[in-house]
C-alpha cells in the first residue's frame, strides 16, 4: 500500500492595499501617477516572501460601485505595482461594491475574500497574518483566527488586532520575530 505524505498547508501575509502598500487618498487611489509605494514596502515584502509566506492583497475599491473608477484601473495599479516589486505578490482580491448600492460578503469586513483564498491556496491560517489600517481589515481576519496587525495612522487608536505597528517594516520584523 501507497503511504501518504502529509501536505503542509501554506502560510500567508494578507495584506490590505491602500494605506499599507501604497498612500491612501480620501478621494481614491485609482491611477498610476498616484499609486505611491510606501517607503520600506517592496524590501518588507522580500523578506517575508524569502520566508516562505504568501503574498495575498486583499482590497475594497468601491469606487467602482461609486461609478469613479473601473476594473480596468485597478487591474492597472495592481500591473504597476508588479512591475515595480518584481510580481511579488502572489495573488489579488478585491471587491467593487459598496454599502451604499449592494451588500456584499466580499467587501470587507466580510470574510469571503479571505476564504476564497484560503481555499484556493490551501492557507493555515494559524501562520497567517492580516496587515491592515482600518478595523474592516481586522475584523474578517479575527472572524477566521488569522492572527492580525493593525497599521496605526493615529495614536492610540482602538483596535482588536493583536498588535500594532507603524508600518509594513514594523509589521515584517515582527512576523519573522515570532
Amino acid at each position: 500500500m501507497e503511504q501518504i505524505k502529509d501536505k503542509m498547508a501554506n502560510k500567508c501575509v494578507f495584506l490590505d492595499r491602500d494605506g499599507v502598500i501604497n498612500k491612501d487618498y480620501v478621494d481614491y487611489t485609482y491611477t498610476v501617477e498616484r499609486f505611491e509605494i510606501l517607503e520600506g514596502v517592496i524590501p518588507s515584502l522580500q523578506r517575508l516572501k524569502e520566508k516562505g509566506y504568501l503574498l495575498i492583497v486583499i482590497t475594497n475599491q468601491s469606487g467602482i460601485a461609486k461609478g469613479i473608477y473601473d476594473h480596468d484601473d485597478v487591474f492597472k495599479c495592481h500591473d504597476y505595482f508588479d512591475k515595480e516589486s518584481g510580481h511579488i505578490i502572489d495573488a489579488y482580491y478585491y471587491s467593487p461594491y459598496h454599502q451604499s448600492t449592494t451588500e456584499s460578503l466580499s467587501r470587507k469586513p466580510g470574510s469571503l475574500l479571505f476564504e476564497k483564498a484560503i481555499a484556493k491556496f490551501d492557507i493555515d491560517v494559524h501562520q497567517s497574518f492580516m496587515i491592515g489600517d482600518r478595523e474592516r481589515d481586522i475584523i474578517p481576519a479575527v472572524h477566521l483566527q488569522i492572527p492580525t496587525i493593525l497599521i496605526e495612522e493615529h495614536p492610540n487608536t482602538p483596535t482588536i488586532a493583536q498588535k500594532k505597528v507603524h508600518s509594513l517594516k514594523e509589521a515584517a520584523d515582527w512576523i519573522l520575530s515570532t
